[in-house]
């Protein structure tokens, strides 16, 4: 086997086109191996095996700066980087990222999990070497997906102006995660229709491989000629307006046409776009046949490609029937989402309300805004993103939403622990993010049916309303889930409404009681804790925090003086979170018995849920613990 053997990307210089061809299949098989077992994203990676064999034997990594976009399609560059007998821990716990992670390989230059940042980033680090006199070219790799981003296009426009010798990848294979939409995509594929100039193209450049001597020195003349001739066939170009070069559109699974055309670009001394065209789950039907569903996948059946079902309802797709629902009551409800339709559970809508239906493509700064332009024109916008990537419409929700008092309804899907996708995904930062800004109200959900409520009481407010759920199966309906909303107040769950092997006197006779108060995502490890609490003798009641914002303040006090201690529980980082500002309320108060448990002022790596909460001290057994120092 090849892989076994290669250290670093120097050892498949030498290959053969036969040894080559045998190195994709392996490739291919390793990755589908893997992702099988330990899910992750299979048919982005499967579209760029040829594609990353070709810039690795032309270019010397880690000299020549590989930067990938959002990097989520790295699997294999960290093959043929040294990283093969690791590889089957990807995505695991203090294993393998399954991005790229600067402090896991000298190739990989940066942590990557957000899209649109693969040109900036290489072109401040382009510009860094040359002026600090560093050898090396530096290529980013980006998709037709992630080209919709903004961001993308300011790092395309600077690097026109600066006029640096920036290789920019396009890898273009109609996909971001959902199907792409948009002027970008039309604009892309009419680029890559373009079959008469490139079958000129083609002809000049095997006629110019074959002169010996005379082929180096015409090369700067045939590239002005091509150019030249472009604007015949292509009457605007949007990379050659910004100042690149362009060449493409590429075959992405021509290995040896690829290294040609790597080879001839790197003597390029202005900024180029290679145009090249894969198939995302290239060489596995199943991914092949349906890209968006082996985007970001569980483990799976490699003989068919069939996920295991299991018989539970998910935070997303309760989401998903409220907001059909609620669709059909409402008609002023429209949907937002960044290129996440599946993810965020708006496929169902979409399918039924199209008219009512957009996405934006992966632009989350816009899909804020436009909501906010929707909202005062009289309708009522749901904007639907994962709470890590809402991070990037921070200034938008301040600026275009809240102050303008607009109602715009915003679902952060995945807050809190996120299992598996590491440091980019944790979506720990939005109650902190939020809380300051004026006219926005914050719910943290608990159940499928407090989701509803929730939801219900969002669409008849005049504000803004975030209503945050974690990436978590919803546990089973209890009578206080169902209990009408107070704005700012929670949900109180008392002890014996959960321990029914005791008689509520024989609880209600322990004297000393704690009082643990939660977001809505921890229940379930709430509900284990307080059941391993009564075991040893203790008492705890539970206040779930539906609302983080606003917040009744005087119930609360009035409530936590019943209890010995308080414990806050906070599916988010402590530093800003309501846990630390309640309990400063609470000491104000003369309640000093408190304790925080929330995510550290770091973060937080790869693992399952449960092991990510661990590592945050979060696990039923760390809260138990607390809760039993507390009363001691």
């Amino acid at each position: 086997m090849l892989l076994e053997n290669i250290e670093s990307p120097d050892d498949i210089k030498s290959f053969t086109q036969k040894e080559i061809d045998q190195l994709a299949k392996e490739c291919r098989k390793t990755i589908i191996q893997v992702v099988g077992k330990n899910g992750g994203h299979l048919a982005s990676n499967l579209g760029v095996v040829e594609l990353t064999i070709a810039l690795h034997r032309v270019f010397n990594s880690p000299q020549d700066a590989i930067i990938w976009d959002v990097s989520h399609q790295s699997y294999t560059h960290k093959l043929l980087t040294g990283r093969y007998k690791e590889f089957s821990t990807l995505r695991e716990k203090d294993g393998l990222s399954g991005f790229t992670n600067k402090y896991e390989s000298p190739h990989d230059f940066f942590i990557a999990g957000h899209s649109s940042t693969s040109i900036s980033s290489a072109l401040g680090l382009l510009t860094a070497k040359k002026l600090s006199n560093q050898k090396g070219k530096v290529i980013a790799v980006i998709g037709d997906g992630a080209l919709t981003g903004g961001l993308a296009f300011e790092g395309l426009s600077h690097a026109g102006q600066l006029c640096q010798d920036l290789i920019v990848v396009l890898n273009d294979n109609q996909m971001s995660i959902d199907h792409n939409t948009g002027a970008v995509s039309r604009y892309l594929s009419r680029l890559t229709t373009t079959h008469h100039y490139q079958s000129f193209r083609n002809h000049i450049d095997k006629t110019i491989d074959k002169i010996p001597y005379l082929g180096r020195f015409l090369e700067k003349f045939i590239f002005r000629f091509k150019r030249a001739l472009k604007g015949l066939f292509l009457t605007n170009n949007l990379f050659v307006d910004l100042g690149f070069e362009y060449t493409g559109p590429l075959d992405g699974h021509d290995e040896a046409g690829l290294e040609k055309a790597f080879k001839r670009i790197s003597n390029i001394h202005r900024p180029v776009v290679v145009h090249v065209v894969t198939k995302k789950g290239k060489g596995y039907s199943p991914a092949e046949d349906k890209p968006e569903l082996f985007h970001g996948i569980g483990p799976f059946q490699i003989s068919d490609g069939t996920v295991e079902k299991f018989d539970t309802t998910s935070f997303t797709e309760a989401f998903s029937n409220i907001i059909v629902e609620e669709g059909e009551k409402n008609k002023n409800i429209v949907a937002i989402t960044a290129a996440m339709a599946k993810g965020t559970g708006l496929t169902s809508f979409s399918n039924k309300y199209p008219d009512r239906f957009f996405d934006v493509g992966i632009a989350e700064e816009h899909a804020v805004t436009f909501a906010g332009g929707l909202a005062e024109g009289g309708l009522l916008p749901v904007v639907c993103i994962y709470s890590t990537f809402i991070q990037r419409s921070v200034d938008q929700i301040i600026h275009d939403v809240c102050l303008q008092k607009s109602h715009v309804i915003l679902m952060l899907d995945r807050a809190g622990a996120v299992a598996n996708d590491g440091y980019t995904h944790q979506g720990v930062f939005d109650i902190s993010l939020f809380r300051s800004i004026p006219d926005l109200n914050i719910l943290s959900v608990s159940s499928a049916k407090d989701l509803e409520l929730c939801f219900k009481w969002a669409e008849n407010q005049k504000e803004a309303v975030v209503i945050r759920y974690p990436k978590a199966t919803c546990p089973t309906e209890i009578p206080a889930f169902s209990s009408p909303l107070v704005p700012g107040r929670g949900i109180f769950i008392s002890c014996p409404e959960l321990i029914f092997e005791l008689s509520e006197y024989e609880l209600n006779q322990r004297k000393d009681k704690v009082l643990i108060v939660s977001t809505g995502g921890l229940f379930s490890e709430v509900v284990k804790a307080v059941r391993n609490i009564v075991s040893d003798g203790y008492y705890s009641d539970i206040y779930l925090l539906r609302f983080i914002k606003p917040f009744d303040q005087d119930y609360f006090l009035e409530l936590s003086k019943n209890y010995k201690g308080i414990l806050f529980l906070e599916e988010g980082v402590k530093k800003g979170g309501i846990g630390e500002y309640l309990s400063g309320f609470l000491a104000k108060n003369n309640i000093t018995n408190t304790k925080v448990l929330a995510f550290d002022d770091s973060f937080y790596p790869q693992g399952n849920r449960d092991e990510i909460l661990e590592m945050a001290g979060l696990s039923a057994d760390s809260i138990k613990n607390q809760v039993e120092a507390l009363l001691k």
